[in-house]
């Protein structure tokens, strides 16, 4: 088990230093040039030179990367072009907000995608089959922005029954629970139906196993065969996509994040790019990239304890 896991951490390591070229590069051909930006539009031409050798603007790219890596590597992220503020005491207050959103989401949306998942494999072909699969189905149509604007729309302006717009405390306060419900909804809502239909799949896989029907001929209750032999022995592919849609999880937190005016670090992304402000995007980029990488390493090890095959290899 140990060697697996230090296998997936030496795996991780050039896929986030490809990560970091790519956001690197990615920054280099926006059309606008930092120094402008800090400048200011009336600058002349003389205090813009300067700020572009202060910034190390006029060096190769090949030295400002190496250069970039260097401060990464001494845990300087840079300092924010528009607001002169370090951009890791940024992302820190805004890294809380993102994670309460995500466990929000998560919390209610997971065990609802599984219920209904074997739900509907258990009674396969019956009517609750295809409601789990409709609602699967639209769950995976819809878009984050659109399912947003309805619940604000309808929940919080026309019946104003929540709020919707920012934050208003942590999760464990009344305010803040009441303001985090509608983002959640919106941000769990596209995770529910991938997460059903791969459950329903794997499960009708496992039913038909011969153990399953050896554990029904012992005369146990189907509760026991379906959640003790059936799910148990599904629940490998289906923790797999969980795994995979909690990363592109961090991408529906952006646009969930702008249309609530959250206060997360996708907001914060969203923001330093319409700015122009590159340190601050590239420390976002950075965050959320460690996050996808993190969530599919954890998801490797969960591999070698739901299968023991794993572990051996």
């Amino acid at each position: 088990m140990l060697r697996h896991a230090v296998q997936r951490l030496l795996l991780a390591v050039p896929v986030m230093f490809g990560v970091l070229l790519v956001g690197f590069l990615l920054m280099q051909v926006v059309p606008t040039d930092p120094a402008i930006v800090r400048a200011g539009p009336n600058a002349s031409a003389e205090v813009i030179a300067q700020i572009r050798t202060d910034l190390g603007l006029d060096e190769p790219l090949y030295v400002q990367f190496a250069l970039y890596l260097w401060r990464l590597l001494q845990g300087d992220l840079g300092v924010s072009i528009i607001n002169n503020v370090p951009v890791a005491g940024e992302l820190a207050s805004t890294i809380g907000p993102t994670l309460e959103l995500m466990l929000a989401s998560l919390i209610w949306s997971i065990p609802l995608g599984i219920a209904m998942g074997t739900v509907g494999a258990y009674w396969r072909g019956a009517l609750i089959d295809r409601v789990v699969m409709a609602f699967s189905v639209a769950g995976v149509s819809v878009p984050v922005f659109f399912l947003g604007l309805v619940l604000i729309w309808f929940v919080g302006f026309q019946w104003q029954w929540l709020p919707f717009t920012g934050r208003e405390g942590p999760l464990w306060t009344w305010q803040g629970l009441r303001a985090i419900i509608l983002p959640a909804i919106t941000l769990g809502g596209v995770f529910v139906g991938p997460v059903a239909r791969m459950t329903r799949t794997a499960v009708l896989d496992v039913l038909g196993a011969d153990h399953v029907r050896t554990a029904r001929a012992k005369g146990l209750t189907e509760r026991l065969v379906v959640t003790r032999h059936a799910l148990r022995n599904a629940m490998v592919p289906v923790v797999t996509l969980i795994g995979l849609q909690i990363g592109f999880l961090l991408g529906g937190a952006v646009v969930t994040e702008t249309v609530f005016s959250w206060p997360g670090v996708g907001r914060l992304a969203v923001g330093a790019i319409l700015s122009s402000d590159f340190p601050m995007a590239q420390g976002t980029i950075i965050v959320l990239s460690m996050g996808f990488i993190l969530v599919n390493l954890t998801v490797d090890l969960l591999y070698g304890v739901l299968d023991p095959r794993v572990r051996a290899s």
